[in-house]
């Protein structure tokens, strides 16, 4: 029987004053029209059915009429604020297709389908309580991953633009099997690129639901990217597999196909160019990153429980006893990132590190 490695539900944490500071120091606060519990005050709603007529989990609400047209202004202002300048010249060509709510999982989020009605163009964006966890996240995949992430911040909302791609265990599902040989490689790479990725940064519970596979054609191929849409176990949980998707049993086929498509050492290449990679990202943006990680060190999003397993656990991972030291979640993170930069260094022995030069 496989080990369970998450067996409790994570509390959300609130904004402190110190991270709300550097969210506004970055522009990623600004006043919007509409809370999350605004949308709360829902009257009434369906279920939602995927095109297979299984329950999605999410239901569709509405209203009562003479809050609809309020509600769905203020969407809309919210959609031209995160997409576009904040104006309100384009609001007539939007128009609010669908608000969702999820009954499941700790944020549980809206997601509001916005259209533009001059080409029919339409997108996502979702609502939700803020959390610090989700925000450290949110914030750590903006700078250490190949791929840029927009939000914003009021008081207790947060609003985040839609990750495009195709879910994890739907990919699986519908087209895993389809794949030729040179794709399945290629898909292998990026899965291990995408474990190591997640190791690093601490960012847990990368369960198939929680990350999109995105397709790229470059001419006659198509490349893969593996992207994390779900923040919630940033840096909380104290068992150091629950970062390491290879360990999560949603995630076996991808294991599986990485198993029988390369051998050990290509995968420790590709495990190594990501840490090279990652480690060029952390000294690229050092003072945010400093930043950041002084937000974390003053604030609370775990458990002591947690925080000594996790410390203990990496000691022995890494052999870095630096780890012993730590307190917080915050410090654990910035030795992790500590380590990634000093061997990153100790391997490339080229860096010119003299400024003057």
């Amino acid at each position: 029987m496989q080990e369970k490695l998450i067996s409790k539900k994570k509390p959300a944490f609130p904004i402190n004053n110190k991270l709300y500071d550097y969210l506004t120091d970055y522009n990623r606060t600004i006043k919007i029209p509409v809370f999350y519990d605004d949308l709360l005050r829902f009257s009434g709603s369906i279920e939602v059915y995927d095109k297979y007529d299984r329950d999605t989990l999410w239901i569709r609400v509405y209203y009562p009429e003479f809050e609809q047209e309020e509600i769905d202004t203020s969407l809309k202002r919210m959609y031209n604020i995160l997409h576009g300048d904040g104006s309100d010249e384009m609001l007539e060509q939007l128009i609010v297709d669908e608000i969702d709510f999820c009954t499941f999982g700790n944020s549980k989020p809206f997601r509001v389908k916005i259209r533009n009605i001059l080409n029919d163009n339409y997108t996502y964006i979702y609502v939700k309580k803020a959390d610090a966890s989700r925000v450290y996240g949110l914030e750590l995949e903006d700078i250490l991953s190949p791929n840029n992430i927009n939000f914003l911040v009021y008081r207790d909302t947060l609003i985040e633009e839609h990750v495009l791609g195709i879910p994890g265990d739907a990919f699986m599902e519908e087209h895993l099997e389809e794949l030729n040989t040179a794709e399945t490689h290629r898909l292998s790479k990026e899965f291990v690129k995408f474990n190591e990725r997640s190791i690093l940064r601490l960012l847990g519970d990368m369960r198939s639901y929680n990350y999109v596979i995105v397709p790229t054609f470059d001419f006659d191929q198509v490349q893969y990217r593996i992207r994390s849409m779900d923040f919630d176990q940033q840096s909380y949980e104290g068992k150091l597999k629950v970062y390491m998707p290879q360990f999560f049993k949603d995630n076996f086929p991808f294991v599986k196909m990485v198993e029988s498509n390369l051998l050990p050492k290509s995968i420790e290449q590709y495990r190594k160019e990501e840490r090279s990679m990652v480690a060029k990202r952390i000294k690229g943006s050092h003072e945010r990153m400093k930043d950041l990680l002084e937000c974390m060190k003053n604030d609370s999003i775990s458990t002591p429980e947690n925080i000594k397993q996790l410390k203990a656990e990496l000691t022995r991972y890494t052999n870095d006893k630096k780890f012993k030291k730590c307190v917080n979640m915050g410090e654990i993170l910035e030795v992790a990132f500590d380590f990634v930069v000093r061997n990153y260094e100790s391997a490339n022995t080229y860096i010119i590190r003299d400024k003057h030069f």
